[in-house]
């Protein structure tokens, strides 16, 4: 029996729900409707109908006809347009409504209910009122489209059924190439899991004078989010961050046993052909597509849930079965892998907020490619040279500019990605857009220094969310999802990842990436990379071979770091190029100051926050303590050489 829902169009009994819906629906939706047995489902589908009034509604039920169908209207209502290249189509939203709308985004809250410091919350009964203010009546004129999916395969134990209810044909398309529908598994999945998410949306009629009154809420206990007067996919296609929200909060009850995660997972290939399983946090923008395409096995790019498995092993799912990828420097050098789903026939993709030139060809900033002179972008007719109200040059394409596939596209796709039993997770890595700072590769010295390299992420923002701007914390880089206090979230990090149950031999590395580093920032002046992205194979093959104890590191208070001949071999085993001992001490060198003033961020930060586990404290302590005694021994740059000599004294 699944969990009871708030009844928003009035409708209590299942008696009543399939008596409003019969008078809706023609003989081919009704029929449809009576396979689903589950009660609370077909109820929740009626109030849904009764509050925002469609026209019509259809039932998607994943077959070809049901597929074709969401694709046409998409195209017959103008959400997308059809592109030259085969099953390609542009969508386009408004241009102040071009990432995820924070400040409109809230939690609807109890009055005792503890809600994230980094979040915006609001009473729930007011919230419940204003959604049935601002719904009520969205979707005349309008087909209601009504999907059942699951967020993992089909008999996983991280996996969540998710009820998407919406009007909007572009979010249903996304939605089934994003997510797996399950029809005709949905039933028993609620039964065997006990609940089930929800998910109202509609655009209402997509104008911008109605983006201040858009909304995004969030009830955590009835676990459905509701959309109002939204068009980008952050906001509308609510299977996936709004999701992950509720998701978040079930691993935070569940503490120790599973996690629900802002990370890729990738396979990587060690000596032997062994495939070695990571999991990756970095903030949305911030190269997790890139670096799980690195690997050799591709399951997911964005969502991870996982759970200790019975044999003591960490087990991850990706909830997804696409990528929802921004393409700004998305190219063929950096991006082999991706580039032939873009630019050649037989992969369906919609394309987002990129420029369509007059042939009807997508390009975006960064593909490494000749730029047109004209075309119709995020903004509108687009020409070279243009520039906004402020006299800045408007980019060829929004930096937050998207495209959408299904995973199995890819030519490294593994079919382990719908395994039940998920994958056996054993690096698990955080990251961000860290210019000045960190090395690019560091392992921490145990779960509880691993914990505090998520916590500890600091990212410069991006395009992604509405109106950020500079350098940030970013903790876990999954802050801007996790609906309780940050104190529980951490507490539930510190104990899964020291969680007795895993296995000796089985525990995973736990380590800081970060290959954002620039010349500038080790003394040279340009801001290019120092480096190239394409370095990650690199970063992650050691790490790989870390986890197998094949390589060996340098001791420091941050953690342990590379030996030059390792990284050097690998460079040439794996992208054949030269590592030279310059290059390596200005990436590997701790610059003591930067990171202490990490440090005294991190104290002061969640110094202001309740009940944060003194352990985190503790390891920032010891870290501290460590550099003071390094910068007194050796200055405030600390080369890879003077840390081993140290180590060897």
């Amino acid at each position: 029996m699944a969990q009871k829902k708030e009844m928003i169009g009035g409708i209590e009994t299942l008696e009543e729900a399939l008596a409003f819906l019969e008078a809706r629906m023609d003989a081919e939706t009704l029929a449809k409707l009576k396979q689903i047995r589950t009660e609370e489902v077909v109820k929740t589908i009626a109030n849904a109908a009764k509050l925002c009034t469609p026209d019509s509604i259809f039932i998607n039920t994943g077959s070809d006809a049901d597929g074709k169908a969401v694709r046409a209207g998409a195209l017959a209502n103008g959400e997308e347009d059809a592109l030259p290249m085969p099953n390609h189509t542009i969508h386009f939203e408004l241009k102040e409504e071009q990432g995820r709308i924070t400040d409109r985004t809230f939690y609807l809250a109890e009055p005792e209910e503890k809600v994230s410091s980094l979040a915006n919350r609001i009473d729930r009964s007011e919230g419940l009122d204003d959604v049935k203010t601002k719904m009520g009546g969205i979707m005349k004129g309008m087909t209601m489209i009504v999907g059942l999916y699951m967020r993992g395969p089909v008999g996983a134990l991280g996996s969540n059924p998710s009820l998407q209810i919406t009007s909007s044909f572009y979010v249903a398309h996304s939605a089934e190439m994003l997510y797996r529908n399950r029809f005709n598994d949905f039933d028993n999945e609620v039964e065997r899991l006990g609940y089930f998410y929800t998910n109202i949306h509609s655009q209402g009629l997509n104008r911008t004078e109605d983006l201040p009154n858009a909304r995004v809420y969030m009830d955590r206990n009835d676990q459905t989010t509701y959309s109002i007067n939204c068009t980008y996919a952050g906001n509308t296609l609510l299977m996936k961050k709004g999701n992950h929200r509720f998701s978040v909060d079930k691993a935070v009850k569940n503490r120790g046993n599973e996690l629900s995660e802002h990370m890729f997972i990738t396979g990587i290939e060690g000596p032997g052909k062994r495939t070695t399983w990571f999991a990756g946090a970095a903030p949305s923008g911030c190269g997790k597509t890139t670096t799980a395409m690195a690997g050799h096995h591709f399951v997911g790019d964005d969502l991870a849930q996982m759970w200790i498995a019975e044999d003591g092993t960490v087990r991850s799912i990706n909830p997804e079965s696409g990528i929802f990828g921004i393409v700004e420097d998305v190219n063929w050098e950096g991006d082999p892998g991706l580039m032939p789903l873009l630019r050649e026939e037989g992969t369906e993709v919609i394309w987002s907020n990129v420029l369509i030139d007059d042939d009807g060809k997508p390009h975006w900033t960064g593909n490494g490619e000749e730029a047109p002179t004209k075309g119709r972008n995020f903004q509108g007719e687009w020409k070279a040279g243009m520039v906004d109200e402020k006299g800045k040059p408007v980019p060829v394409s929004h930096p937050n500019s998207r495209a959408t596939l299904v995973a199995s596209s890819l030519a490294n796709y593994s079919p382990s990605s719908e395994d039940p039993s998920g994958v056996e997770t054993s690096v698990i890595t955080y990251s961000g857009r860290d210019a000045d700072t960190m090395p690019p590769v560091w392992v921490a010295k145990n779960s509880d220094h691993g914990v505090a390299i998520g916590a500890c992420i600091v990212s410069a923002a991006t395009a992604t969310e509405v109106g950020a701007t500079g350098v940030k914390r970013a903790p876990w880089a999954n802050a801007p999802f996790i609906p309780g206090a940050l104190g529980e979230y951490m507490d539930a990090q510190f104990t899964f990842w020291a969680n007795e149950r895993i296995a000796d031999g089985k525990r995973p590395l736990m380590a800081g990436l970060n290959y954002f580093l620039t010349h500038q920032a080790r003394g040279g002046e340009s801001t290019k990379l120092l480096g190239e992205k394409r370095d990650v194979k690199v970063w992650l093959a050691w790490l790989e071979r870390r986890f197998h104890g094949e390589v060996g590191g340098i001791e420091t208070p941050i953690g342990i770091i590379p030996e030059y001949e390792d990284l050097k071999a690998l460079f040439t085993d794996i992208l054949d190029k030269p590592y030279p001992m310059d290059l390596y001490t200005k990436q590997f060198s701790l610059y003591v100051d930067n990171i202490m003033s990490r440090i005294d961020l991190q104290n002061e930060a969640y110094g202001k926050e309740e009940d944060i586990p003194a352990r985190f404290f503790e390891v920032l302590k010891e870290q501290k303590q460590g550099l003071e005694a390094l910068k007194e021994s050796f200055g405030a740059v600390v080369s890879p050489e003077a840390l081993k000599e140290k180590n060897a004294a």
